[in-house]
C-alpha cells in the first residue's frame, strides 16, 4: 500500500502528515525544516483544509478516516479519545473509566502519549484530576492553545 506524506502549516508550527490510500495514519507537530515532496493525495489535502478550518473555529469535528498504527489496547483508548466533545475536557481518571478499565490510569495515559494522530483523536482534551493541564506530547503551550481555541479563547480568523 502507498503511504503519502504532507507538511502543514498551522498557527502552532507545522504539523506532518501521512495517510495511505484509505486513511490518515498519523498527524504530528514537528520542528523538522527538511524539504518534504508535499503529496497532493486528496485525502491531505482535505485534512489540509479541515485542519484550516478548525484554526478558524469554523469545524468542531473531522470527517477523514483514520487507521493508527498501535496495540488493540491503545487504539481501544484513542477510540475513547474520539468521543469527548469539542470543547469539552475530562480527567485521565475518567477517560479511564470511560475505556471500562478504571484502575488502568497509568495506561491509559501512556497510550494517550502514544496518539500518531494528533487534534483528531483528541487527547489534548484530557487533563489533570486537579485541572492542571496534565501531559501532552505536542507541549503544554500547544495543548493550552487548543483547549482555548475549542472553548473559544483564541480564533484565527486570518489563518
Amino acid at each position: 500500500m502507498k503511504n503519502y506524506v504532507r507538511l502543514i502549516h498551522t498557527p502552532l508550527g507545522k504539523m506532518i502528515a501521512a495517510a495511505d490510500e484509505n486513511a490518515i495514519t498519523s498527524l504530528d507537530f514537528t520542528n523538522e525544516s527538511e524539504l518534504i515532496q508535499n503529496s497532493d493525495a486528496p485525502l491531505l489535502l482535505r485534512l489540509d483544509e479541515e485542519l484550516h478550518e478548525y484554526f478558524k473555529g469554523e469545524r468542531k469535528t473531522f470527517t477523514l478516516p483514520l487507521s493508527p498504527m498501535g496495540t488493540p489496547f491503545q487504539k481501544g483508548v484513542w477510540e475513547t479519545l474520539c468521543t469527548i466533545p469539542y470543547g469539552a475536557t475530562i480527567s485521565y481518571a475518567q477517560e479511564a473509566e470511560q475505556f471500562g478499565n478504571p484502575k488502568a490510569i497509568r495506561a491509559v495515559a501512556s497510550a494517550n502519549g502514544r496518539n500518531p494522530i494528533a487534534i483528531l483523536i483528541p487527547c489534548h482534551r484530557v487533563i489533570a484530576s486537579g485541572g492542571g493541564l496534565g501531559g501532552y506530547r505536542g507541549g503544554i503551550d500547544k495543548k493550552k492553545f487548543l483547549l482555548e481555541l475549542e472553548k473559544g479563547i483564541v480564533i484565527y480568523y486570518n489563518y
